[in-house]
């Protein structure tokens, strides 16, 4: 009944604002406004953070920036809610961040707004192992080789695919629990390595490995300390990295969909047994898979 009698005013509205003299404005659209909300598992690094910005109507086009990367943002249908994943990398300073959102609508009208992260500590674990030296100082022979694999592997985690490929939530890749704490610091014969910058999971040789989300496999080869890998681009300057594989099933330009078998697990490369490596990286931002897999666990 309101609703009926809200029309009944519209229409009557309408009637005497035709009825206006020529030369009279037409009527301008209401302000543009924006309310951005943010779903993590904590806001420490290492975290995936899903930044969703509402708009009052619909907006064509929508920057995202945050920690110094354009973060890309993706519609629903009605054009009026947008979304995003922000990394938190493992080295992030500690303190309040902002993700500077800017959207504007088909007419031109912008909304901008900064919406705050307050990022807190983490205490990462480290271990300390006495190891054979080829873990820790490889031979002259391969330097080259490994410098020319670790530029190969940046350019790839730098390039920011502008479309989604993956879609929904993030399945785990074996089923096998976790048995790493990522970003845990390790010290060999002395000597510190970087963080550990994925997690490990628990798995025996020749176990199928699952695409986690569908991408395209933009790297397929042997590396000297990953052994056996598969890189797939998710889209979006989303990418999994595993390794370690005794076999790889796909090839370099292959569109793997959510569940497909990439390749079976392994031991390849400088690990001591059998399980599988999954790398996750966001914008190149070093983040935990199983944060993830957490913050898309309802489709995202």
């Amino acid at each position: 009944m309101n609703r009926m009698r809200m029309m009944g005013r519209f229409t009557a509205i309408f009637f005497v604002m035709v009825a206006v003299p020529t030369g009279a404005m037409p009527p301008q659209e209401p302000p543009l406004t924006v309310e951005v909300r943010h779903y993590a598992r904590s806001l420490q690094p290492g975290e995936v953070v899903r930044v969703t910005a509402t708009f009052s109507r619909p907006v064509s086009a929508v920057r995202a920036d945050a920690f110094g990367s354009v973060v890309p943002f993706q519609p629903t249908s009605d054009q009026r809610i947008w979304s995003g994943l922000v990394g938190i990398d493992l080295d992030v300073e500690i303190g309040k961040h902002l993700v500077s959102i800017l959207g504007t609508s088909p007419d031109g009208t912008t909304a901008r707004t900064g919406h705050p992260l307050a990022v807190i500590s983490k205490e990462f674990a480290t271990r300390r192992l006495t190891v054979a030296p080829e873990y820790v100082t490889p031979p002259d022979e391969v330097i080259e080789r490994i410098q020319r694999e670790g530029a190969r592997t940046t350019k790839l985690f730098n390039t920011q695919t502008p479309i989604a490929h993956w879609r929904g939530a993030f399945l785990r890749p074996v089923t096998g629990e976790a048995t790493s704490a990522f970003g845990r610091r390790s010290v060999f014969n002395g000597q510190a390595r970087s963080p550990h910058s994925g997690a490990d999971f628990r798995a025996s040789k020749g176990t199928p490995v699952k695409a986690p989300n569908s991408g395209v496999v933009v790297l397929a080869n042997d590396l000297y300390f990953s052994g056996n890998c598969v890189i797939i681009d998710h889209g979006l300057g989303l990418y999994s990295f595993f390794a370690h594989l005794s076999r790889i099933g796909v090839g370099e330009g292959d569109r793997v969909a959510s569940g497909d078998i990439i390749g079976d697990v392994g031991a390849t490369g400088r690990v001591t047994g059998p399980h599988l490596h999954w790398t996750v990286r966001l914008n190149t931002a070093r983040v935990d898979p199983l944060s993830l897999m957490a913050v898309l666990a309802d489709g995202g």
